[in-house]
């Protein structure tokens, strides 16, 4: 009996550790959390350095892309990593036309990671895609990069040249361009945040 008196009053210590160690985290975590601060501090960069970042580093930013949440986790998207520079400058052109345009409409940021998504998933695809291009921006900031969402994915590879890229590239299926998230690092200090405007949250209590 005593034993299991000493038993029971074990059990309950460490429920009880383990409940001030989570409280104790919690705490931590609400006062300095460095997710938080990424979130709150990442910007859109729009001037970068020539030089390709490590691929540890876009490893990390890839890894993370894959873990946004999708609709019934049926994991519509798909992230192609271009640091090929002439794949690179060819998707740049094929972008550029779709404006009008004759400038790089990237930057001059030496990885585009575009990001695509299954059409299949008819109810929940784009936003899925939406959420990767998320994850891969805060990534991007947080390994110390910069990161932009360039737009015209879409039209690019709903276009003949794009899905002749896509072919070269051993992608098969009925794929939408969601986004381009330009990464690299960044030439000179990162924009400073706008102030957040006015009613931007309504509370229903």
């Amino acid at each position: 009996m005593k034993k299991l008196k000493i038993f029971i009053l074990t059990i309950a210590l460490a429920a009880g550790f383990s409940t001030a160690c989570t409280d104790s985290k919690t705490t931590q975590d609400m006062n300095g959390n460095n997710t938080l601060e990424t979130l709150k501090t990442r910007r859109s960069v729009r001037y970068y350095q020539d030089r390709l970042p490590e691929k540890e580093l876009l490893d990390k930013i890839l890894e993370a892309g894959t873990y946004a949440p999708t609709g019934k986790n049926n994991q519509a998207p798909i992230i192609v990593a271009i640091t090929n520079k002439e794949t690179r400058d060819k998707l740049s052109k094929l972008n550029a036309q779709v404006m009008g345009s004759e400038n790089d409409p990237f930057y001059g940021a030496p990885v585009v990671l575009v990001v695509l998504a299954d059409r299949n998933f008819a109810s929940t695809y784009i936003y899925d895609g939406a959420l990767v291009m998320g994850n891969l921006m805060n990534a991007a900031h947080a390994v110390g990069l910069g990161s932009c969402w360039i737009h015209r994915a879409k039209e690019v590879f709903d276009s003949p040249e794009g899905k002749e890229l896509l072919k070269e590239w051993g992608i098969e299926g009925d794929y939408e361009g969601i986004g381009n998230c330009i990464v690299g690092y960044i030439d000179g200090a990162a924009p400073e945040a706008k102030p957040r405007k006015e009613n931007y949250i309504y509370w229903v209590e």
